[in-house]
């Protein structure tokens, strides 16, 4: 019977040192861990990173992997569920609006260079020229519509409901336009192939780059809110790694403004650090 007893306690000790040692690689490997694998998409912030901050981690020991994801919902679901390591394409509004309707946890980093949303001509190319009934395109998923009825008020051209956040006014805040302006609200990705189409239109970053416009024919830049800022994101388990550090300490290092600086073009705004 003590035998028994003692074999039970042996096991069970066993057990506890096994878990115990399994538990603590796991961290430490995770938290010391030198492959990384990234979500990566046609756009500007996927080529900022190659071409600007992996090869300040490469320096380190790093290597980076990248993994193509058709859309940014894929690759935040990928982040969610451990199939990457972090993102580099999306702001803090998406990202929170993502953790409240997947359930998610994922984590802001820090932020990094982003493109402004702008006004950018259609069949009229200065500002000055608006006049009664011209139509305007804005993108229609919510963060951006936001964006570009702010950017439209920044104009002079509306007015929104004072009490209404900026981050979340929609076309039926506008209570003042003096135009008599028409607003077509459509996906971002076909905005460029109809600007002809419209008086004006307004584009977020990504879409301005993808569609290759020059950005220096922006006719008006956003005036770019703090949610709306590009971010680095990973997720929360994996905030405090070592990793994770060196990724944020990669986009706040000499070495990476020096490269911003030079390959800027007018298409980044560049956060306070």
């Amino acid at each position: 019977m003590k035998f028994k007893k003692l074999t039970v306690v042996l096991l069970s000790a066993a057990m506890s040192i096994f878990m115990l040692i399994g538990c603590s690689n796991d961290n430490g490997s995770n938290n010391t861990k030198k492959d990384l694998i990234y979500s990566k998409s046609q756009g500007p912030y996927s080529e900022l990173f190659e071409q600007g901050i992996k090869p300040i981690l490469e320096k380190k020991g790093y290597k980076i992997t990248g993994k193509d994801m058709s859309d940014l919902l894929q690759a935040d679901i990928a982040l969610n569920e451990g199939e990457v390591d972090f993102n580099v394409e999306q702001h803090t509004a998406y990202m929170e609006n993502f953790n409240e309707k997947q359930n998610g946890h994922l984590f802001a980093i820090t932020p990094i260079p982003t493109v402004p949303a702008g006004i950018y001509p259609g069949s009229k190319n200065t500002l000055s020229q608006i006049a009664d009934g011209d139509n305007i395109a804005v993108p229609n998923d919510a963060s951006n519509t936001a964006r570009a009825y702010a950017l439209l008020q920044k104009a002079g051209w509306i007015k929104l409901n004072p009490d209404k956040d900026l981050s979340t006014v929609t076309q039926q805040d506008i209570v003042y336009n003096p135009y008599n302006l028409k607003f077509t609200e459509m996906k971002s990705l076909n905005i460029p192939a109809v600007r002809s189409d419209f008086t004006y239109i307004v584009i977020t970053g990504s879409i301005i780059y993808n569609a290759k416009i020059n950005p220096s024919t922006v006719l008006l830049k956003e005036d770019i809110l703090p949610h709306l800022l590009l971010q680095v994101v990973v997720n929360e388990k994996n905030k405090d790694s070592q990793w994770a550090k060196d990724i944020v300490s990669a986009y706040h290092s000499d070495e990476f403004k020096q490269y911003i600086n030079t390959h800027n073009n007018d298409l980044w705004f560049i956060p306070q650090e």
